[in-house]
């Protein structure tokens, strides 16, 4: 991958190439808890749920393909948690270490603080994901809390580990209305 991928907003067609990538990640990895890939409708359903409700969805395409995306979507479901964002990054494996992921949650942190959001929290899978804490780290999340043991996945138990940074004036003034 010779040049930076280009970064745009998700759009339908690229489902089948995102739910390719998170199903490696399913499968093989621990950044998702899920145990099961969902099939290309099922991510369809969610990518379409949280772009109609407003939220940031992002491709990286480089020589045509997607090689990752990224997403911010509601932290809780309960009103007062408006304010506060997730966010999930994932990148095709043979983009690894290419400096897609920092790109696409640089991205992201932006759309969402565009929006109006005050918080980005990252639930990171697996307290030896490195990179993904590291990256978040250097985006200016900080480490905020680890859950031990709170997953079983690949014949072992998984931490999750919690950083958080905040956006636009944080919370210097209530949430944008939402």
């Amino acid at each position: 991958m010779p040049t930076a991928p280009a970064l745009r907003p998700c759009e339908p067609g690229d489902v089948a190439a995102i739910a390719a990538i998170y199903r490696d990640a399913v499968l093989h990895g621990t950044a998702s808890f899920e145990i099961d890939p969902p099939e290309p409708a099922e991510m369809a359903r969610r990518r379409a749920a949280l772009v109609e409700a407003g939220y940031p969805y992002l491709a990286a395409v480089a020589g045509g393909e997607i090689v990752g995306y990224a997403y911010a979507g509601p932290y809780r479901p309960r009103p007062a948690y408006r304010g506060t964002v997730e966010n999930s990054v994932y990148v095709r494996g043979d983009s690894h270490g290419r400096g897609v992921g920092r790109l696409l949650l640089s991205a992201v942190i932006d759309a969402a603080a565009e929006r109006g959001f005050r918080q980005m929290v990252a639930v990171i899978g697996d307290s030896a994901n490195t990179a993904s804490i590291r990256l978040h780290a250097a985006l200016g999340f900080r480490h905020v809390g680890t859950l031990a043991a709170v997953g079983w996945k690949h014949g072992r138990w998984l931490d999750t580990v919690l950083m958080q940074r905040a956006l636009g004036v944080g919370d210097g003034g209530p949430p944008d209305a939402r």
